[in-house]
């Protein structure tokens, strides 16, 4: 199995940052956070609440400070090669933690396109969407097994 990671945020595009990140790891543990916001994060919106959610005051509340959350990652993955579905988005938000952290990832993140050959690529999206059907909201602990669950139903083993 593959160790797979989802980030969940306040919104799409440049202003968005991470609110929620989880993982599952090839060992089949798993781990996930509530993100307090930095003090400069503050784009706010509505659609992707509704898509995961988490309201701002959840995260004040029971969110943990970003370098809290990177230690727990860098801790969890360590030396790992880290997969997710949304690559071009939870790269970014992955960099923004750690830049409010001043720290490094101890991992590599990396698109889960990478795994796939020309004969599983069209088979991984509809393996995620039976999968997610199954699910309610988006949560990022969620989200990763559902990623996981779809790479084993793509790749096999």
């Amino acid at each position: 199995m593959h160790c797979t990671l989802d980030i969940e945020a306040s919104g799409f595009g440049r202003h968005g940052y991470p609110i929620e990140i989880g993982y599952v790891r090839d060992d089949g543990r798993s781990w996930c956070t509530l993100i307090r916001p930095h003090a400069d994060w503050t784009h706010w919106d509505p659609t992707a609440e509704r898509l995961h959610g988490i309201t701002r005051d959840a995260l004040l509340q029971h969110g943990r400070t970003p370098a809290m959350v990177c230690r727990q990652l860098n801790e969890g993955l360590g030396g790992r090669t880290v997969y997710c579905d949304g690559w071009a988005h939870d790269y970014p938000w992955l960099a923004r933690l750690y830049d409010a952290a001043d720290m490094l990832p101890s991992f590599r993140l990396e698109s889960v396109q990478q795994l796939l050959d020309d004969q599983a690529r069209p088979r991984l999206d509809p393996a995620l969407q039976r999968l997610r059907a199954t699910l309610g909201r988006h949560r990022a602990s969620a989200d990763a097994r559902v990623l996981q669950q779809a790479l084993v139903q793509t790749l096999g083993g």
